[in-house]
């Protein structure tokens, strides 16, 4: 949408995909914003044997050789994007045959790896929301390759210039004051913080 000028601002959790839009003139003035992490999780039965790895390219690798069931978002997002670059840490592609590709958001991903007692990938701030609806557990955490930042973008003025740009750096720059940071800081679900601040 950003890339067709279809919106005036984009906030993203894709550093790679982020750094090629702000190169290519899509995008100005990045600013990084908050991160949380990315954590894996499962059935309680664990048919992989993965809780408590620290490697989560392990783990992934550990899923597909035991062909147990994979819930991928399959939908090009920051976490799906994440999630392939997993996989190629883990030095394959998730061509298994349990392995599904949805083409969902995050909270109907969560819902079918619920439903199949599968793993997936998802962002902590969607667990937490999600985690009282679920029979699933947090099986892999920790790993640095987990961390999930995210970046605001104003869409370049110069490309488009029908893009509320003025409006949108107006945005832009409460999202990073200190007033915004605080409230991103102290935004809880369940008592637990979903992200935290890192404007600046």
């Amino acid at each position: 949408m950003g890339e067709n000028g279809d919106v005036d601002l984009v906030m993203t959790h894709a550093p790679n995909a982020e750094a090629a839009f702000v190169e290519k003139g899509f995008g100005v003035l990045p600013r990084g914003l908050m991160y949380n992490d990315f954590v894996l999780v499962g059935p309680v039965a664990d048919p992989a044997n993965v809780k408590g790895s620290k490697d989560v390219a392990t783990a992934l690798a550990n899923i597909a050789k035991a062909n147990a069931d994979f819930v991928s978002r399959g939908d090009d997002s920051g976490t799906h994007k994440k999630e392939l670059l997993l996989w190629k840490a883990a030095g394959m592609s998730p061509e298994f045959a349990a392995y599904k590709a949805v083409g969902q958001g995050m909270g109907p991903t969560l819902t079918m790896a619920n439903e199949l007692q599968g793993y997936t990938l998802t962002d902590r701030g969607t667990w937490l929301a999600y985690a009282s609806k679920l029979d699933l557990d947090v099986l892999v955490e920790g790993d640095k390759r987990l961390f999930n930042p995210y970046q605001v973008i104003l869409v370049n003025p110069t490309r488009y210039p029908d893009a509320n740009y003025q409006g949108a750096k107006l945005f832009s720059d409460w999202l990073v004051s200190p007033k915004a940071q605080a409230m991103i800081n102290d935004f809880k679900v369940n008592g637990q913080q979903l992200f935290v601040a890192d404007a600046g």
